[in-house]
């Protein structure tokens, strides 16, 4: 098959059940397969695969390696292969598809050998009364594209903080970001192979992000095309109040910068920003406390603690580059500019990407 699409995995059975068969359908007639790769699940995941889908090409890993440990052993297998794929999507578990979602994707790197990686517009699904129910708001995880504020915050066309947008084609045009959700992303295996795979520090989030500066920092370019749209349910591992969701977050948003900052804008403003960030982390970390939510300021402070053992791990140095300018690497500062503008950020950012 021409593209692999690839499923991680881990105690999702209901998830499997209900979204394979329309990305099975979705998949008829294209050179294009699924496989699951199962982070050693104990819910019956393993069994509804071999019963209901003998179909499908699956992975079974020996324990849960994370988001970035399962895909990345997950594309080594593949990649490995004398008859490997020219593309690998990640694809959440609890993605709806509509048929002709991969057709677009695939396209346009066709068209575009500059590009490492692309991804659909992300519309959220919801789930009321046991039944499913597609919207044409964005969602959270990657909205129309994804970018990062002057501190390392991430935020999206169409998602800042916990707001949403609703699509009204406002962001219908392929633009160029700096990440794409790895809840439904397409990468060129050549890359991959180049760039090697996800940062195995990170276990789970903000590991896509990472992997899409560091290949756009290597000349390539990312894109979101939103002649494609999945509807994505979110928060299914882990919900978005989870403590490790937060510790995860908090963590993984320290890596991202000190892998990746330095080799962007230079060591001596590298240096400044992370040190402003850990200040902003721990300001968060007093009104978690002070508003009663002690186990979240845990999480923040054990965020920091194993950043810093896990910053000066060996192989984990990043040499700086040459500072260049990166699409989707914003100089905005999303916490104030939300704060001031409330619903107001959408146009503000907009106004403010197209003078850049």
């Amino acid at each position: 098959m021409r593209t692999a699409v690839v499923i991680l995995n881990w105690n999702t059975r209901d998830y499997l059940a209900r979204f394979l068969p329309p990305l099975l359908e979705s998949l008829r007639g294209l050179d294009a397969g699924v496989v699951v790769a199962d982070n050693a699940s104990t819910d019956g995941s393993r069994e509804l695969l071999s019963e209901r889908f003998p179909q499908v090409r699956t992975i079974l890993l020996e324990e849960n390696y994370g988001f970035t440990g399962g895909y990345n052993r997950a594309f080594g297998t593949l990649l490995a292969e004398a008859a490997a794929p020219d593309y690998l999507v990640l694809l959440n578990s609890d993605i709806e598809v509509s048929p002709g979602w991969l057709e677009p994707l695939t396209a346009w790197m066709d068209a575009h050998p500059e590009y490492a990686a692309c991804g659909p517009k992300l519309h959220a699904l919801v789930r009321e009364d046991g039944e499913y129910r597609r919207t044409d708001r964005f969602e959270y995880a990657g909205a129309a594209g994804g970018l990062l504020d002057r501190y390392g915050f991430p935020f999206c066309r169409g998602r800042v903080l916990s707001r949403t947008e609703t699509d009204t084609g406002q962001y219908d045009s392929p633009a160029d970001v700096l990440w794409v959700s790895g809840a439904c992303l397409l990468v060129r295996a050549r890359c991959w192979r180049e760039a090697g795979g996800l940062d195995g520090r990170f276990f789970a989030h903000m590991e896509e992000i990472d992997w899409c500066w560091r290949v756009q920092r290597a000349g390539w370019r990312v894109g979101v095309v939103p002649q494609s749209c999945v509807w994505h349910l979110g928060g299914g591992t882990l919900a978005p109040s989870s403590p490790l969701k937060l510790k995860l977050n908090f963590r993984n948003g320290l890596l991202l910068l000190e892998n990746n900052l330095a080799a962007t804008i230079g060591l001596r403003k590298a240096r400044r920003r992370i040190a402003f960030r850990k200040i902003l982390d721990c300001c968060a970390a007093i009104v978690y406390l002070l508003s009663g939510k002690a186990e979240l300021a845990r999480a923040v402070r054990d965020a920091h603690r194993e950043y810093r053992e896990l910053r000066g791990a060996p192989g984990t140095e990043t040499a700086p580059g040459v500072p260049t300018k990166l699409a989707g690497l914003s100089d905005v500062r999303i916490l104030l500019q939300s704060a001031l503008r409330g619903d107001g950020i959408f146009n503000y950012l907009r106004r403010y990407e197209d003078r850049y």
